[in-house]
């Protein structure tokens, strides 16, 4: 979000008059019900991507772990990203789905309050990629995680958003 201030130009609000960091105030903007969708990818080899999905991998269960981590991510999202608010989540969901030459995952966040989900969703996202390459990297370490991004988002003052509209 950029500020427009007299004289000064634009610049992001999660700084102040002076330059300097801050997290935004956001105590004036009533409660709201916010959702946000991320998504991202892994790319990995075809015998990688058949051990994943048929659950032979030595470690156990990769994608089960890779959900409770992204779950687990997206409820600490306040304390990884400086600046971000901690907020109440009321409903946090990872998937995934075997997609071409690796597996797509989606996160959902939600709450009831004064800012967005956007930076959960997405956190949710990195961390169930990260927890997959952990997990497999003794098999291949050439799988890349990609196209991390926001999908949709709704709530607040700007409303709903989505990705190619």
């Amino acid at each position: 979000m950029l500020r427009s201030e007299a004289g000064g130009g634009a610049r992001p609000s999660h700084f102040d008059e002076r330059g300097q960091a801050r997290m935004v105030d956001v105590s004036g903007k009533p409660e709201t019900e916010r959702a946000a969708l991320a998504s991202g990818r892994v790319r990995m080899a075809d015998a990688t991507r058949e051990v994943l999905f048929r659950g032979a991998a030595a470690k156990g269960d990769v994608l089960a772990v890779a959900r409770i981590a992204g779950i687990q991510a997206a409820k600490r999202t306040g304390e990884l990203i400086p600046l971000c608010h901690p907020l109440p989540l009321t409903e946090v969901r990872v998937d995934f789905r075997e997609q071409g030459d690796g597996v797509l995952i989606e996160a959902e966040a939600r709450t009831v309050g004064r800012t967005g989900v956007e930076m959960e969703a997405l956190t949710a996202v990195s961390v169930a990629g990260l927890t997959i390459y952990d997990m497999l990297k003794a098999i291949d370490r050439g799988m890349e995680i990609q196209d991390v991004r926001l999908e949709r988002k709704a709530g607040g003052r700007s409303g709903e958003w989505r990705r190619g509209s």
